[in-house]
């Protein structure tokens, strides 16, 4: 039970005075042994945080901030179970100075590497100190010491807080297959797919996908697993499924909930040359005013996707005037603002928006239509 636990068993903060030279110490960066300093004992990405993502000038402003002696923003770490550290917050900032220390191909200041740099500017960026925090306290906390200081630079996405959450060998090696640029999933269906794989929004699609929007529950199922094969595996059912059934290709087909459509229709006879067909005529259609909602509109019939033109209000009160107030179709009288613009003939039975095309109706005529 919890009333068992001990007070000095509660989350402690405590400061760590560190240096540069300190931090940078045996750094190493590479896939198979992970981001690595502070002598072996700094975990700097564990399976739970996202890939470097600094650009030129955010890398760069670190490292001014080092050569100038400005103050970097606090940066915190858990003290694990196994003797070692993890970063929570200020993985790009400490990568940004280990890359440049470690003269990192690109990494450059105004056109100086860190052996560049006069003896006395290397001894002081080595000297220079950073402010650290340790955590220490149960694992589940982490998600709350996430939220409270990851207020600086580029916030965490919600999926990069569940891999935190749920970190595990599931993650880790998921991690191989959706969050790397040019990696295998972006190689694969990057053209379908919206957001960027390195702020896991590769990952949170396809996990969203195969579980019907239940994402936590799913990696809390598999958070053990060895390995994550069986999402890549479903993520490939899907995008050759899409392939397989829209042979041409348009950028228009990037974000659309492929997987949702997937699991609803891979079962069932389609038609990729009458599909293309009528995408074709779609396209055309000026009332079309989401071309993105053509591919789910095809399967579906439902044209809520398509987000077809709706009439102005100027035409609307035109409308309203012409029929002095009252309802088409109950011919009570009603203000402007409890009325709704109605085609007269459905757009699926080739009613454009326009004005002949227009009647006002209450709210209860013009739902009873349109649920015929």
């Amino acid at each position: 039970m919890c009333d068992n636990i001990k007070d000095d068993e509660a989350m402690k903060i405590e400061k760590l005075d560190i240096t540069v030279r300190d931090l940078v110490a045996g750094y190493h960066d590479d896939r198979v042994g992970g981001v690595v300093g502070y002598g072996g004992k700094l975990d700097i990405r564990p399976p739970y945080q996202r890939e470097f993502i600094y650009d030129t000038k955010e890398r760069n402003a670190v490292i001014q901030s080092v050569l100038k002696d400005f103050p970097l923003n606090v940066m915190y770490w858990f003290d694990r179970p196994d003797g070692r550290f993890e970063i929570i917050d200020g993985q790009q900032r400490t990568i940004s100075i280990a890359r440049y220390v470690a003269e990192k191909p690109g990494f450059s200041v105004d056109g100086l590497g860190f052996a560049n740099q006069q003896c006395n500017i290397r001894k002081k960026i080595l000297n220079y100190k950073l402010m650290v925090y340790v955590c220490s306290g149960e694992p589940s906390e982490r998600r709350d010491w996430f939220e409270i200081i990851n207020i600086a630079g580029k916030r965490l996405s919600d999926q990069e807080l569940r891999n935190a959450i749920y970190a595990g060998p599931w993650v880790t090696d998921a991690k191989r297959y959706f969050s790397q640029t040019g990696g295998s999933a972006a190689g694969l269906g990057g053209d379908f797919m919206s957001g960027s794989p390195i702020r896991q929004d590769y990952f949170e699609t396809v996990i969203k996908w195969i579980c019907n929007d239940n994402i936590e529950e799913y990696m809390r199922i598999h958070q053990h697993d060895e390995s994550a094969a069986p999402l890549w595996e479903y993520f490939q059912a899907v995008i050759d499924w899409v392939k397989t059934n829209f042979k041409t290709y348009r950028k228009s087909m990037k974000g659309v909930d492929w997987g949702g459509l997937y699991n609803k229709y891979n079962d069932c006879e389609i038609d990729p040359v009458k599909i293309e067909a009528e995408i074709e005529v779609l396209l055309d259609d000026e009332e079309v005013q989401r071309e993105s909602g053509i591919y789910p509109y095809v399967l579906t019939r439902e044209e809520k996707h398509l987000n077809l033109r709706a009439f102005d209000a100027r035409m609307k009160r035109r409308i309203y005037r012409k029929q002095a107030g009252t309802c088409a179709i109950c011919k009570e009288d009603f203000s402007i603002s409890d009325m709704e613009a109605d085609h007269i003939t459905p757009w699926s039975e080739g009613g454009k928006t326009v004005e002949d095309n227009c009647q006002m109706l209450c709210r209860k005529c013009n739902r009873k239509k349109s649920s015929k």
